[in-house]
């Protein structure tokens, strides 16, 4: 027994030690669009990039003999020798590619010759287009190594350059199977050129087994200075000697040598050249080396996941373009409609009908409300309105029944039943009701005098089924209540008025609504089918053809989550839930009036708002992380701060309308930011859960009583 008892608490330390998939599996998939963004930044030259180019400085470490020597050094194995090529050899050489445009120009026009060249190539080129690199070494190419980014190593560390070498083989390796043993670095012309700050860098290549190829001529092509001083830049500066030539074939528009390279090798061939690679210049065999094993399979695999993260960018760019699109159209339906809303309803001589003076039951499912459930009913006790309250005690373990019981107060009573769960108590309340007109209220809210009176106006109308009332924060002095109180102000209230213009509120809150019983027995009552029971019975109106409306002025003080980890419970519940219910009502796409109103209007809004713009959201703080770092800090701040003021703009308005003071708008900025954290994670790990068949059970929430009475805040 002791040993179960062992192997049990060893299981209970393990789960708490390993970390809850609901944030590895969001956080890995952050990590790895991060991970791939900077990968694309490094292969697109944003990381790491410096353009920085050293100034030529005095050759006294230089060997004399190297400065007049040949254009090929080779400084292996502590050597320090030159190479020329041979006579009538010319050694075309191509920088800075491969670029998808001009190099399959330049090898067209080396296979219509039938010639042979090098191509120094940067690792960040041969990662993106690694195709060219295989067509560049079939077609009999020589392919050598031009760092991976193009810095002027002189001005690098030993470990930038080993890196730039090593980055570059990576990508070799990946695109066309091999490694290559020739070099160029960036910047550098003739060897005659060298100096103390470049050849300790060849010095250095050479140590890790490379031989540096400088040049005979250069065209300066990337000046573009025409075709005809290109064609007799590149012509050797005395008959029949060899020559190594530099020209580019990556690096902007390079129309010129293309031209000028189709003029050169006939000139030349005519004086009985030879076009051959570098290494072919000397008698020497290819630089290429075959690769194998581990690091062809290293290299392929960062080939593949560039390729990825050169992809993906265009693709968040597009969803980064639909979030902006759906939060600000959001924005503009909420402060336009919402407009619409308050001129209507706060139009003088404004009513729904006849005052509506008929008594009403109030109903209060509990589980476990001690804390809270005498100043929720003492509350109701309060109303200005005839109230019958039922509360419904879910089979509660810490004597909430009792405490109800000892008030002692007028026409409150107390309906026991094992626990079932909130639908099932507020179905066991509607068969002990005793009015047709029905408020439904949380445990651990308060009222107002006039809140149940407000609330049932609306129903003078005989096409109102159901009214949503205006659930507030209570405990809005802790910085989490604050942003609460921010988003249920801006969010939940603003989106009411917006969707009663529509016609299509897709909840009425659990903290505070109204409901016809007729109506309610007509959708079958209160389901539990779904975890958020207040919009699975709210769609289920729509589609029975009642009218929803939204009573401003019905005020009811509800206590919100003291931590984020009660919020995140919360906020889980509430987003499977609601994923639920659009999926039980989807068919209402497909009908007529009411319902195919709510069907084709309501639905979709609540799934591009409520599901695709937060669950797309923080790409807004990835976006502002990867423009902070690799693209403009000024640009991208002003961009974030534009979005922001938009929000404030909203938020202020909302908070005018529900005459509320704005000082707790001053933590917008962070609210934002968390909140959009917050939702991404809830929303994605409510995604697994439908996906994966997962079923979420109802989870309580603590709380501690604190939203005593709302007269203070009113």
């Amino acid at each position: 027994m002791h040993r179960h008892r062992r192997h049990r608490a060893a299981a209970r330390t393990r789960r708490r030690s390993a970390p809850p998939l609901r944030f590895l599996l969001p956080s890995l998939v952050m990590v790895a669009l991060m991970g791939l963004l900077l990968l694309r930044g490094l292969v697109t030259n944003e990381v790491f990039h410096d353009s920085r180019v050293a100034e030529s400085v005095d050759k006294t470490t230089v060997p004399r003999h190297l400065l007049t020597g040949g254009p090929v050094v080779d400084s292996r194995h502590g050597r320090q020798r030159s190479y020329r090529p041979a006579d009538r050899t010319v050694a075309l050489t191509f920088d800075d590619g491969p670029d998808p445009v001009w190099t399959p120009r330049v090898l067209d026009i080396l296979a219509k010759h039938h010639a042979r060249a090098t191509f120094f190539v940067t690792g960040a080129m041969v990662s993106r287009h690694p195709a060219l690199v295989r067509r560049i070494v079939a077609e009999g190419h020589e392919v050598g190594v031009h760092t991976f980014d193009h810095p002027d190593l002189a001005l690098q560390s030993d470990t930038r350059l080993s890196w730039e070498l090593a980055q570059t083989q990576l990508a070799l390796a990946g695109a066309a199977g091999i490694h290559s043993s020739l070099f160029r670095p960036p910047y550098s012309s003739r060897a005659s050129a060298l100096d103390d700050l470049t050849w300790p860098v060849v010095r250095k290549a050479g140590a890790r087994g490379y031989v540096t190829a400088f040049i005979d001529t250069d065209t300066d092509d990337w000046k573009r200075p025409g075709v005809d001083a290109i064609v007799r830049a590149a012509l050797p500066r005395h008959p029949g000697e060899g020559a190594v030539v530099l020209m580019h074939d990556s690096g902007g528009d390079r129309s010129q040598t293309v031209a000028a390279l189709d003029r050169l090798m006939p000139l030349l061939e005519a004086e009985h050249y030879r076009f051959t690679t570098v290494s072919g210049s000397l008698g020497a065999p290819s630089a290429h080396t075959a690769v194998s094993g581990f690091p062809l399979w290293s290299g392929r695999v960062f080939i593949g996941f560039v390729s990825v993260s050169v992809a993906l960018l265009p693709v968040l760019v597009a969803l980064l373009a639909v979030v902006g699109g759906l939060v600000l159209a959001r924005f503009a339906l909420m402060l336009a409609l919402s407009f619409r809303h308050v001129r209507r309803t706060r139009a003088d001589g404004f009513s729904w009908g006849p005052p509506v003076t008929a008594p009403v039951t109030v109903l209060v499912p509990a589980y476990n409300e001690r804390e809270c459930i005498a100043h929720t009913v003492r509350s109701l006790a309060r109303s200005d309105h005839p109230v019958e309250v039922v509360v419904v005690d879910d089979g509660s373990t810490d004597g909430t029944a009792a405490v109800v019981e000892a008030l002692g107060l007028p026409g409150v009573r107390v309906v026991r039943q094992a626990n079932a769960g909130k639908a099932a108590a507020l179905d066991t309340g509607l068969a002990h009701a005793s009015h047709d007109l029905v408020v439904m209220v949380d445990g651990d809210t308060v009222f107002e005098p006039s809140t149940v009176r407000e609330l049932v106006q609306p129903f003078a109308d005989p096409r109102i089924g159901a009214v949503a009332g205006n659930a507030k924060v209570g405990n809005r002095d802790t910085l989490i209540g604050a942003w609460q109180h921010i988003e249920y102000v801006m969010g939940f209230n603003l989106d009411r008025r917006m969707y009663d213009v529509l016609g299509c509120i897709p909840t009425i809150p659990g903290a505070v609504g109204a409901y016809r019983r007729s109506a309610l027995a007509g959708v079958g009552g209160m389901s539990d089918d779904t975890l958020a029971e207040d919009t699975d019975v709210t769609m289920a109106l729509h589609r029975a053809g009642w009218r929803i409306v939204y009573a401003e002025d019905a005020r009811a003080w509800t206590e919100a989550p003291q931590s984020m980890d009660q919020l995140w419970s919360q906020r889980y519940r509430w987003s499977y839930g609601t994923m639920q219910a659009m999926w039980k009502h989807r068919h209402a796409v497909l009908e007529r009036g009411t319902a195919g109103r709510f069907g084709r209007v309501g639905l979709p809004l609540v799934a591009l708002f409520t599901v695709v713009a937060p669950l797309l959201a923080p790409l807004i703080d990835v976006f502002l992380l990867y423009g902070m770092v690799f693209v403009d800090l000024g640009r991208t701040l002003l961009a974030w701060l534009a979005v922001l003021a938009v929000q404030a703009v909203c938020a202020g308005y909302a908070f005018r309308l529900d005459r509320e003071r704005p000082w707790h708008l001053v933590s917008l900025p962070i609210q934002q930011v968390v909140y959009r954290q917050l939702m991404y994670l809830v929303l994605l790990q409510s995604w697994i859960t439908a996906l994966t068949g997962g079923r979420l059970r109802w989870q309580k929430l603590r709380r501690t009583g604190e939203v005593e009475a709302p007269v203070a805040a009113v």
